[in-house]
């Protein structure tokens, strides 16, 4: 016999508990989302390698190091999707949406990144995220944070989370705080650690990422971006803060929120918590009014954020159990034709059911505990030629009949 096959390092099977805390994650988030407008978009897990070198930059880390790129067939260069806001812009240039303006996008899907696995960090990832276009104005800001809140809320997360903020300010705020920045880590390049001095070169503001410590104790003293920002950037920043403040949104100003790509501007945010170890942040979001530039588009300000359904789903813990089926039980060829039928019936009222194929009584009654089954529904020959079933409460053990036809009034209602 050959040697067990496994799944590939960084990805896992979704056994049925994990499809449920899985599915609790995407309907509070769909859920949420309606309220607020928001539609449902769904992009090809495969996009062409440029909907993320041309976005995301061929310097990143992301483009170099973590993203899964091949040659297909036809000798294109095809990368699965790493991240989904790319693929969305991606989509409205395609379909021809960009009249059709403010555009208000929800999403859920699998993402894959080469990267070290870690607790709620797969290679095989999933992410629920929404992307709102064509609105400049900084209560567009606002109501993505809103949004976010509320799905927080919604999974009984929301006094686990901090809500952190920042601004990156206008291109010229950035370009003078990265000036700063260039030079006071240049002027300490002998205490970087050698991937920040990469950074460095190719990415100042990736440093501000660093776990390592040598590095963050440089950060806790390099300039920060609201020492550098313009009036119109300052304004912008202080209309989303009051925004917030209106709607009783408590946040804090972290300076240390950035966004290592060129295309985000002004508002950058962060849902974190405490409780998942280092990788404490479960959404993450921001302003990135230069993305559709990127794409070869039009100019066309966008805002979103995305989530780690994983991480949202280790936070709010294991989900409720589903319902308790009913098992159905027929003895005897006749009874078990019926019994089918009878499966039938009661699934189409709503009715969670176990139909059993095999075994003598006692045994499939001891599946019917086995499953949990709330009831059992016993049918036999006998029962058959009188046109009732047996109905048996398996917590209590009280049993009545109850006639074929209306075997659904002998049942406690489907949910209940």
């Amino acid at each position: 016999m050959g040697e067990r096959l496994q799944p590939i390092r960084g990805t896992r099977d979704l056994l049925p508990g994990d499809c449920r805390s899985h599915a609790r994650v995407e309907e509070v988030c769909r859920r949420v989302a309606e309220r607020y407008g928001y539609g449902e978009i769904r992009t090809p897990v495969l996009e062409v390698t440029q909907v993320f070198s041309r976005t995301l930059g061929d310097a990143t880390d992301v483009v170099q190091k973590e993203m899964y790129t091949f040659d297909d067939r036809n000798g294109d260069s095809i990368t699965l999707r790493p991240e989904n806001t790319a693929g969305v812009a991606r989509a409205l240039l395609s379909n021809g949406l960009l009249d059709a303006m403010p555009l208000r996008l929800h999403y859920a899907g699998a993402m894959f990144r080469h990267e070290r696995p870690q607790k709620g960090r797969y290679r095989q990832f999933h992410q629920t995220g929404v992307e709102l276009f064509g609105v400049a104005e900084p209560l567009g800001d606002v109501e993505v944070i809103t949004l976010a809140r509320d799905v927080l809320d919604e999974l009984g997360l929301l006094q686990d989370t901090v809500l952190e903020i920042n601004t990156l300010g206008d291109t010229a705020s950035r370009q003078n705080h990265l000036r700063a920045l260039t030079a006071y880590f240049n002027d300490h390049r002998s205490r970087l650690s050698d991937i920040s001095l990469e950074r460095l070169e190719r990415n100042p503001l990736r440093i501000l990422d660093s776990k390592e410590q040598r590095d963050r104790d440089l950060v806790a003293d390099a300039p920060v971006i609201l020492d550098y920002l313009g009036d119109d950037a300052r304004r912008f920043f202080d209309q989303v803060l009051d925004g917030l403040d209106t709607l009783s949104i408590a946040c804090r100003v972290n300076p240390r929120i950035v966004r290592g790509f060129d295309y985000y501007c002004h508002t950058a945010f962060e849902f974190v918590t405490g409780k998942l170890g280092a990788q404490g942040t479960v959404i993450g979001g921001g302003r990135y009014d230069g993305l559709m530039e990127q794409m070869g588009g039009p100019p066309v300000p966008g805002v979103g954020w995305a989530s780690g359904i994983e991480r949202l789903a280790l936070l709010a813990g294991e989900p409720p159990e589903p319902r308790r089926p009913i098992a159905v039980i027929g003895l005897g060829e006749p009874s078990t034709r019926q019994a089918l039928v009878m499966a039938h019936q009661l699934r189409g009222q709503g009715y969670r059911v176990d139909l059993a194929y095999r075994g003598n009584l006692r045994r499939r009654m001891q599946r019917a505990h086995k499953v949990g089954a709330s009831h059992a529904v016993i049918l036999g020959d006998t029962e058959l030629a009188r046109g009732v079933a047996l109905v048996r409460d398996l917590d209590s053990g009280e049993q009545h009949e109850c006639c074929l036809d209306r075997l659904g009034e002998g049942l406690p209602r489907p949910g209940a």
